[in-house]
Parts: C-alpha cells; sequence; structure tokens
C-alpha cells in the first residue's frame, strides 16, 4: 500500500504563487508514474499535470503556469503553481499510478490518491 499526502495549499492572492508537496510512505513510488488533479466545488476531478517514473517526460492541462517535479530519493513530487487565478482554486490531489510509469492524464489509471490540499485564488 501507498500513503500520499498533500501539503503546501493555502490562500494566495490572483497572481501569486504556490508549491505543492505529496510525501509517499509505504513503499517507493519511484517506478510509478505520479500526477495532480483538482475538484473546484460542484464541478468534476480535472487532470492538472503528471511525470512519469524517471521525471524525464511531463503532461500538463495547462503548461507554462505550472510545473511537475519529483525527488525520488525523497519520494515525494511537487507541483510549482504560478501566475495563480481564481478560477485555479480547487482542492489539489496527489495520485500514483501503480501499473504503469508512463505519464497518464485518465484519472482512471491512479490507484492511489491522497486526501487532498485546498487551494484558495483571491481576486
Amino acid at each position: 500500500q501507498v500513503q500520499l499526502v498533500e501539503s503546501g495549499g493555502g490562500l494566495v492572492q490572483a497572481g501569486g504563487s504556490l508549491r505543492l508537496s505529496c510525501a509517499a510512505s509505504g513503499r517507493t513510488t519511484s517506478t510509478y508514474a505520479m500526477g495532480w488533479f483538482r475538484q473546484a466545488p460542484g464541478a468534476d476531478r480535472e487532470f492538472v499535470a503528471t511525470i512519469s517514473k524517471s521525471g524525464r517526460s511531463t503532461s500538463y492541462a495547462d503548461s507554462g503556469r505550472f510545473t511537475i517535479s519529483r525527488d525520488n530519493a525523497k519520494n515525494t513530487v511537487y507541483l510549482q503553481m504560478n501566475r495563480l487565478k481564481p478560477e485555479d482554486t480547487a482542492v489539489y490531489y496527489c495520485a500514483a499510478r501503480s501499473s504503469s510509469g508512463l505519464v497518464s492524464r485518465r484519472d482512471y489509471e491512479y490507484d492511489y490518491w491522497g486526501q487532498g490540499t485546498q487551494v484558495t485564488v483571491s481576486s
């Protein structure tokens, strides 16, 4: 089993930045692809970013503002979010794809999920 714990969320003004972290425990996630998803109130969960097991491949829903990275030695994945907008307000979830080290934008391909961290962007 893998436990994922997100941190780094909070309240920020539009245009500001936040860095989310996702710490994994239970087993190494170095062979797993990892992803970030988010869910706003009343909306479906949506893809944000994904990174391959090596970190060499990434994919984004909105390239240019967000950057996903990982430190396999620390079993941690990060999401750097810049130029935040009020529409980025959501609960952000970290997810692990144990079946593959390849990136995926599909939430159903991830089998471990964290509890989420709230990000609120004020206008």
